[in-house]
């Protein structure tokens, strides 16, 4: 069975699923659920629900968005399998950083908490793939593609 964990960048296309650009994500999240729900689990990282609440959080106070797009990253909450962090995926993700960095692959800055790695190392523990905007840093840790290259 395929695991596929959401990125932050996925997550905003689909709290906001009026969008036209963001409806062919929507479309895709809802043909694995309900088309190939016994083929695939769809995860929710808890660390894609930070980056992303954080912004939205941001965006209403500052009436830039609609209280609307937090009730949707909630209800995508309750409809996915929701992945904690917990201390092994921490510890995972700080041996994975420090690999990074002994091959000269430094993804961050020095003092940054690194998100990318992180999600790398709670997809790794779980033999997942990543559905992401941005492949960059994540495709040299662990499996990661855009959301269209995704096919179950």
């Amino acid at each position: 069975m395929q695991q596929i964990l959401l990125d932050t960048g996925i997550l905003g296309k689909l709290c906001h699923p009026r969008r036209k650009q963001n409806q062919p994500v929507t479309q895709w999240l809802h043909k694995i659920l309900h088309e190939h729900d016994e083929d695939a689990i769809v995860l929710l990282p808890e660390l894609a629900d930070y980056e992303l609440r954080r912004k939205l959080l941001h965006l209403i106070s500052k009436g830039q968005s609609s209280p609307k797009s937090l009730d949707r990253l909630d209800g995508l909450g309750r409809l996915l399998d929701y992945l904690p962090l917990d201390t092994e995926v921490m510890r995972h993700a700080a041996e994975l950083w420090a690999q990074c960095r002994r091959r000269g692959w430094p993804l961050s800055g020095e003092k940054s908490l690194d998100g990318d790695v992180i999600l790398a190392a709670q997809a790794q523990l779980v033999g997942g793939m990543i559905a992401t905007t941005n492949r960059k840093h994540l495709e040299i840790l662990v499996p990661a593609k855009g959301w269209e290259e995704i096919v179950i």
